[in-house]
């Protein structure tokens, strides 16, 4: 087993041009198109954007737990390591699942087994992947359990007797269990305090550091972001319309889209009547506007923006997809 620190640096995800898209009433639903992104051993990635985007289905697309039917991946790659997950057999995937990657689902409610004890669903995985003794699985559960702050006589409880925070952290123990090299969290402190919140995301990333593993963050805050991550991708209509590191893009922010998230944010120095909203609303995914997709709601928008995006390089990781980098414009 390659070390921690052999694997600082080294690249465990890549992501090149996933394209997916849901097929119902006769209806197709382009809610991926061409996304592509690598992420390194100890990144922390954060996506970001309006609810809709995709961002949550990139993320079921990496794990390949999307529904089929009715969704389907049009195209595109996914690596962790050098394993082309969209070519390993259906019945091999669980072996991964939990191991390698882990995720921590939106909603408490329905990610629990409400007929089973929360002990026994953290242990499960446990059992499955580490090749362990009941015994030993349930002690490792409990240690887990502790770990998100849930006192080990919670052990044989049930989910229902679970506040919807006490829930959360429970489904971020399962997921945690294993040690996965890639966690991916989806909105994993939308159910809790801010006390909590801060907690939990301070466990996330001391546990990262520990491991060496990485992390895909999907939220709409760009405060979690910036404290949580190292790169972030703004999502847009199913693409990555500006990615780079924090400092790249909280700094010098590209797009249009990203500017407008930004001015829409309060601010504390700023002595402002108003914020500044994006107005309009995102396109029909049904039916996608022909070239960029934020033309109709950008001020900045021309004719040439109803043509083909270019993907602009910025250098050191920092694009941005519009029309006003080209060099032709």
């Amino acid at each position: 087993m390659e070390s921690n620190a052999k694997k600082e640096g080294k690249r465990l995800l890549s992501v090149q041009n996933l394209s997916v898209q849901f097929e119902a009433n006769n209806e197709v639903v382009k809610a991926v198109n061409g996304v592509s992104f690598d992420l390194n051993y100890g990144e922390a990635l954060g996506l970001v954007g309006e609810t809709g985007a995709g961002k949550t289905t990139i993320a079921k697309s990496i794990l390949r737990i999307l529904p089929d039917p009715p969704a389907k991946v049009t195209g595109g790659e996914i690596y962790l390591d050098d394993q082309n997950l969209m070519s390993v057999p259906a019945e091999k995937m669980p072996e991964i699942r939990g191991k390698r990657i882990s995720m921590v689902f939106q909603d408490p409610m329905t990610a629990l087994n409400p007929v089973k004890r929360v002990g026994w669903q953290i242990a499960e995985g446990i059992r499955l992947h580490e090749k362990c003794s009941k015994a030993e699985a349930d002690m490792r559960a409990k240690e887990i359990l502790k770990l998100v702050g849930i006192s080990e006589d919670r052990f044989r409880e049930y989910p229902h007797q679970f506040s919807g925070g006490m829930k959360q952290r429970v489904v971020i123990a399962i997921a945690l269990a294993c040690n996965p090299d890639l966690l991916i969290a989806d909105e994993p402190t939308s159910a809790l305090d801010v006390t909590i919140q801060a907690q939990v995301l301070e466990m996330m990333g001391q546990l990262q550091k520990e491991k060496n593993s990485a992390l895909i963050l999907i939220t709409h805050d760009f405060g979690v972001v910036a404290k949580s991550c190292d790169k972030v991708g703004v999502v847009y209509a199913g693409e990555i319309i500006e990615f780079g590191t924090i400092r790249q893009v909280f700094e010098e922010p590209r797009h249009a889209y990203t500017r407008g998230l930004f001015e829409a944010i309060p601010s504390m120095s700023l002595d402002v009547d108003r914020l500044s909203p994006i107005h309009g609303l995102p396109p029909d995914p049904t039916n996608l506007p022909v070239g960029c997709k934020f033309a109709p709601r950008c001020k900045y928008c021309t004719e040439k923006c109803m043509q083909p995006v270019p993907d602009k390089d910025f250098g050191d990781g920092h694009r941005c997809k519009c029309c006003m980098y080209d060099q032709e414009a």
